[in-house]
């Protein structure tokens, strides 16, 4: 429990062994009345066998479904297991969890915080194509929830227990899915969505890309999944009134 709330962490991992226990580690410090699932997505390395090693609950998917598909699972875990609040939380290390509590205090406000790089912490900074994609999303989610938000592909987020039950049944899987399209399919729904500043850190594993001809495929794929998530359907069945695009 934290403040009277049931939290579960959700952790997205695949083929994240080299620093996955530093990860867990550190949310076990700084959240220790939390909960902690580890989907792991397909990994074909020793992932799932150093979640349980740090006493994370593990959840194993067949084969990778990407991070979309992870919190899918996450968030039908958390709605079977009547958690209050649902925290998504990087593998990499890129997430610092000493930010959590800022999100559960804004979740006071709203049904699903995310935690923004652009909000005026840190110094993270995304360039040519890639920033230009940043603006667009976030310009046009800014508008849609009507309230600033900077930061439109964060995975770093919190909801509570009526978005628990909302992306148990209904949550995009495909590319920038589970950050863009969520988000929308949200706003759409009437959620309320906040933001608190946080800073990100370099992560762990893995390497960034930053080729100019990426940066320009990833403008072009993050305009047309803002696009799909503006038409796209969504449940109608939410508990929050619909909203236009």
């Amino acid at each position: 429990m934290i403040d009277g709330r049931r939290v579960l962490v959700i952790v997205p991992a695949w083929n994240e062994d080299a620093g996955l226990a530093t990860t867990l580690g550190e949310i076990n410090k700084e959240l220790p009345d939390a909960d902690i699932l580890v989907v792991d997505d397909g990994s074909t390395d020793r992932t799932a066998k150093v979640a349980a090693a740090e006493g994370a609950i593990v959840a194993r998917l067949p084969y990778n479904l990407g991070v979309g598909g992870a919190m899918r699972l996450g968030y039908r875990y958390a709605l079977e297991y009547n958690y209050d609040v649902a925290i998504q939380i990087d593998a990499d290390g890129q997430h610092d969890p000493s930010y959590v509590p800022a999100l559960l205090r804004e979740l006071d406000n709203a049904d699903l915080v995310v935690g923004a790089r652009f909000g005026g912490e840190g110094d993270y900074q995304a360039r040519g194509p890639r920033r230009w994609a940043m603006r667009l999303l976030s310009g046009v989610m800014s508008k849609l929830a009507g309230t600033r938000l900077t930061d439109a592909t964060s995975g770093f987020r919190a909801c509570n227990r009526d978005l628990i039950e909302f992306f148990a049944g209904w949550y995009p899987v495909e590319y920038l899915g589970d950050t863009v399209e969520s988000t929308v399919g949200a706003i759409r729904c009437g959620y309320k969505v906040r933001q608190v500043p946080v800073a990100m850190r370099p992560r762990t594993t893995g390497k960034p890309s930053h080729s100019p001809l990426r940066a320009m495929v990833y403008l072009a794929r993050a305009g047309l999944v803002l696009l799909l998530a503006l038409i796209r359907r969504v449940p109608t069945q939410a508990p929050h009134t619909m909203v236009s695009a």
